[in-house]
């Protein structure tokens, strides 16, 4: 039976990689901070998939809560075929308008941890000689105005160097770059300004989003944007000049 390990599973895109994975027939092992959330997914899942959903509590913004989930990655009893890097988070405020704190913990969730947690997965992966890893980045990679599109920035560019190491191994790397998502993530002060600024057209469904990366993910694809109009915007924001990209507004997109 195929494992998937989810990141921030107790809402949004993650809650729906569990449920489409769940569907699948892939048992899965949930993170997020919430123990509490987290049962409330897995009785909702198992109850209606009937496959088995481990909870894994963890802060992925500390170190505690990072190797909590890397031990279990690196656990051959029950491998995990399929991490998916969704966790995040917006602050909505430049960089110096914020604390180092908070700062902190936004290159915690995006940077240190995908990384640290592909590293703790990938020995198995490839010892095993199938597997996959999948970074939850965003169209914001394209643009230049903010620590959070240089984050995910680095996402995408970590995923390419990463499937380039990866070839002939069996293990695949993928990075999805959705645009706005209807989901919780811009239900915070910071960002909740943006549900007002943009039209209905412009919001992706979480459906569609993780129905597009896990095709992307099967088919080998490094990299997908699940959109034809964000797909179209990311090309040409990549063909403008840097200057027109570095807009002082911060506008986070997951």
């Amino acid at each position: 039976m195929a494992i998937a390990l989810v990141t921030g599973a107790s809402s949004g895109l993650g809650e729906e990689f569990a449920w489409q994975l769940a569907t699948a027939g892939h048992e899965v092992v949930l993170v997020g901070r919430s123990r509490d959330r987290l049962s409330e997914v897995a009785h909702n899942l198992t109850g209606a998939t009937g496959m088995a959903a481990e909870l894994l509590p963890a802060d992925l913004t500390t170190e505690v809560g990072r190797q909590a989930v890397a031990s279990r990655l690196g656990d051959d009893a029950r491998p995990v075929s399929l991490l998916v890097n969704n966790a995040g988070f917006g602050l909505g405020e430049g960089f110096a308008a914020t604390t180092w704190e908070q700062e902190r913990a936004l290159l915690d969730i995006h940077v240190t941890a995908p990384a640290q947690l592909t590293h703790a997965a990938l020995p198995g992966m490839i010892a095993r000689g199938h597997g996959a890893i999948l970074t939850v980045s965003s169209i914001a990679s394209r643009l230049g105005n903010s620590t959070y599109a240089a984050h995910k920035r680095w996402q995408v560019e970590f995923t390419q160097a990463l499937a380039g190491q990866l070839a002939g191994t069996g293990v695949t790397a993928t990075a999805v770059l959705p645009g706005l998502v209807r989901t919780h993530f811009h239900d915070s002060d910071a960002l909740s300004h943006m549900r007002a600024e943009f039209p209905d057209q412009a919001w992706l469904d979480p459906e569609e989003v993780v129905t597009a990366a896990l095709a992307a993910v099967r088919r080998g694809q490094t990299v997908v944007t699940p959109s034809a109009r964000y797909a179209v915007a990311g090309a040409l924001a990549g063909l403008l000049p840097t200057r027109m990209t570095r807009g002082r507004r911060s506008q986070q997109r997951d």
